[in-house]
């Protein structure tokens, strides 16, 4: 029974984490529509989705204990954005709009990291949660550069319902050039390493509830 229990509650975590994460991907899509707010929209997109990569394919190595696993969990994540960009596709939204999910290659860095240190949770957290902190805004940057033009795409596809601070008013060049990848892995870098230790930390908690 209390091998089920705790099969039934692993499985429950990573249904969680998934859909989650899934509609954090879906969200980092409408950067195109913030001309003005594009890099800033970037930035906190993709350190948003560093902490669903962290915490959910970290618990799910830990759980397992079986390197590989990650990226098992990038490729689940890969499927379902794929599934609920499908739908908005449907609803006719244009076809650059299907913004390219980029899990996996941060969740493979995991999954090295782990393997090459011979299953040390403490060097996944800080090799794993550093590779993956600062290789996701990279990946990621793979969005921008597969999207239409955003101001073409924000004037031909009108989001009426923005609230006023994010309607567009002036196109906001110089504002980020610094590098919005820079600055994503530079926060992304030091924060996943905290979240990674959250998806160890979510997997000891696991085991002690079931225990």
């Amino acid at each position: 029974l209390m091998v089920w229990l705790r099969r039934c509650t692993h499985y429950l975590f990573i249904v969680v984490v998934a859909v989650n994460s899934t509609l954090l991907t879906i969200n980092t899509g409408d950067y195109i529509f913030y001309t003005d707010w594009a890099w800033t929209s970037y930035t906190v997109f993709s350190i948003g989705n560093i902490l669903m990569i962290s915490v959910g394919a970290t618990y799910y190595l830990t759980f397992t204990g079986v390197p590989g696993t990650a990226s098992y969990y990038g490729l689940i994540m890969t499927v379902y954005t794929w599934v609920a960009k499908g739908a908005w596709f449907a609803l006719g939204y244009p076809y650059d709009f299907i913004v390219t999910p980029v899990w996996a290659p941060s969740c493979f860095l995991l999954d090295l990291a782990y393997w090459a240190t011979k299953k040390n949770k403490h060097s996944l957290i800080l090799m794993g949660g550093v590779l993956v902190g600062m290789s996701f805004p990279l990946f990621n940057m793979i969005n921008l550069l597969t999207v239409a033009d955003p101001l073409e795409t924000a004037f031909k596809y009108p989001r009426p319902t923005l609230p006023p601070y994010m309607v567009p008013i002036e196109p906001q060049v110089g504002k980020f050039y610094n590098s919005p990848v820079a600055l994503g892995a530079g926060a992304g870098s030091v924060l996943a390493v905290t979240f990674t230790a959250l998806g160890c930390k979510l997997n000891t908690w696991t085991y002690r509830w079931m225990a």
